[in-house]
């Protein structure tokens, strides 16, 4: 089993929607559903460059995915959320555009923005007591001799390598995609999402996600609102 601390959006936001009929998932304890087509993309293909995204559910990764410390358990680490979020305001992200980042199309901010680094950075730290030390195995799977010097020492000191001066807020719309795929990948996710990327993002929430055995889908366990009080239970 694994948990995640992710952000995403609450289940009835149009963003949420939109993402979850694109993927194909709502991993707010909804089943799999038929995609669309999209443009000039058929269901088929939509359904192929979504394949690797759908497991994970729409989200950007805050404290990636980990194993729980053995002194740690489940009640712990969502009180230890409950807690963190309290005391902890929302960002609001100026906008979103569709990017892409080593090939896969997300959701990025349009320019950099400090402060949802900053929070990014303290959830980091505020949550690495109850993450495992990766084992062999799991360092491997992120490929350690293709990441950069920092990028492994990230990966060996707090398990992802993707943290503080290499984060990068994204929230994954496909899988890599090749050049002469790109352009039509684009304009479907262009098309699809044009209404809701005009509006400013609210990181107004943390959501623990479980994976319950390798591989399953990851799905969401709790939601816990920043600066609003206790947790909301949703799975």
């Amino acid at each position: 089993m694994r948990y995640a601390i992710y952000f995403t959006p609450r289940q009835d936001e149009p963003l949420a929607r939109i993402a979850a009929n694109w993927l194909g998932r709502d991993p707010f304890g909804a089943a799999t559903r038929p995609v669309e087509a999209v443009g000039d993309l058929s269901a088929a293909e939509v359904a192929f460059h979504t394949a690797s995204a759908r497991r994970y559910g729409f989200h950007a990764t805050l404290k990636a995915p980990f194993r729980l410390a053995p002194s740690e358990t489940e009640a712990s680490l969502r009180a230890a959320l409950n807690t963190f979020a309290e005391a902890t305001p929302p960002v609001v992200v100026p906008r979103l555009v569709v990017g892409q980042i080593d090939g896969f199309f997300a959701l990025v901010p349009e320019a950099p923005f400090a402060p949802l680094n900053g929070f990014a950075g303290e959830v980091v730290r505020a949550f690495d007591r109850f993450r495992a030390p990766l084992t062999e195995a799991e360092i491997e799977r992120r490929s350690p001799d293709a990441l950069r010097p920092d990028e492994f020492r990230n990966l060996c000191q707090w398990g992802y390598p993707y943290v503080f001066d290499t984060f990068r807020f994204h929230m994954t719309l496909s899988g890599r995609v090749g050049p002469q795929e790109s352009p039509r990948l684009r304009a479907a996710i262009d098309s699809l999402f044009a209404d809701v990327l005009g509006q400013p993002v609210p990181v107004d929430a943390l959501t623990l996600f479980v994976e319950s055995e390798h591989g399953a889908p990851f799905m969401v366990l709790s939601h816990h609102a920043l600066g609003q009080g206790p947790a909301r239970k949703t799975a």
